[in-house]
């Protein structure tokens, strides 16, 4: 990945932050603090990685994405919209009630969401669900995921891990974000799921640990899982929750709350500034 590529999917990851901001703040309600953390990952998925298009959406060989930790909707929806599966200006219609961005992503309803989710553990093992499909029908298509470190305090998490080794699903991606916080505080003091990478090892999953805000550390991770062969793969990816938003890193009071009017627009200053030294880096490179 050259230094321009890597510049370029940083403002697509930068306009997908400011989305999460506008529409969560316009929602008054909504996850952005997980929703940020995953906004790199998201944007190597959609602009580099998956074979996808909003001109072909239901193309059966097309790659699959489910978001298991669904309450990060913010997030896809920004993608998707990013992508041009809808008009930008939906976003402020997140959680209306006549909208059609609920606040979990629904199949029904929204352009591009392949699965509807929100109930923890239960997007993964529709994503299992999907990669035997792909093995069955000979299909090339890969399927990703992108679960929360604490979604994985769900045990059905870890029955559709088993279930995908025993499959040797070597179609199917999931990263784990490992933001270390949820609602109610520190996953390790919650319920630690700590050490989740030795745990998909055990299940019989390859397992690659990367910081998930490095472009070329998810790039390299993804051609791993696709060597992979016989076993599918997890990547642990250690990520900042609020990541981008100086004032909400790091800290679980953003996990569910939506920011106000003075935050949403410090927040949107802060990431204008960051774009506009993206901008300057883009014209040097």
């Amino acid at each position: 990945m050259t230094e321009k590529e890597i510049l370029r999917l940083k403002k697509i990851a930068t306009h997908i932050r400011k989305d999460i901001i506008v529409s969560t703040s316009c929602a008054k309600s909504g996850h952005p603090g997980g929703s940020l953390s995953i906004a790199d990952i998201v944007t190597v998925l959609y602009f580099k990685e998956m074979n996808i298009s909003p001109r072909k959406r239901k193309n059966p060989d097309r790659d699959r994405f489910v978001l298991s930790k669904g309450h990060c909707a913010p997030a896809l929806y920004g993608a998707l919209a990013e992508k041009g599966f809808f008009p930008e200006e939906d976003l402020k219609t997140l959680r209306k009630v006549d909208s059609y961005l609920e606040g979990h992503p629904s199949a029904k309803t929204v352009p591009g969401v392949d699965i509807s989710t929100g109930s923890l553990g239960q997007g993964v093992s529709n994503a299992v669900g999907i990669a035997i499909g792909g093995k069955l029908d000979k299909k090339d298509y890969r399927v990703y995921t992108i679960l929360g470190d604490g979604e994985c305090e769900e045990g059905e998490v870890w029955e559709a891990a088993m279930c995908a080794a025993h499959y040797k699903l070597d179609n199917l991606c999931a990263f784990i974000d490992v933001n270390g916080l949820q609602i109610d505080g520190a996953t390790s003091e919650v319920m630690n799921p700590n050490p989740i990478g030795d745990k998909f090892k055990a299940f019989g999953w390859n397992v690659v640990e990367i910081d998930g805000h490095d472009y070329r550390a998810i790039e390299s991770a993804l051609r791993k899982a696709k060597k992979a062969k016989g076993k599918p793969t997890a990547i642990i990816a250690k990520t900042v929750k609020g990541k981008g938003v100086s004032f909400m890193e790091n800290k679980a009071s953003w996990h569910g709350v939506a920011p106000d009017a003075e935050q949403t627009k410090a927040a949107l200053e802060e990431l204008d500034r960051f774009e506009a030294e993206l901008d300057a880096e883009r014209e040097e490179a």
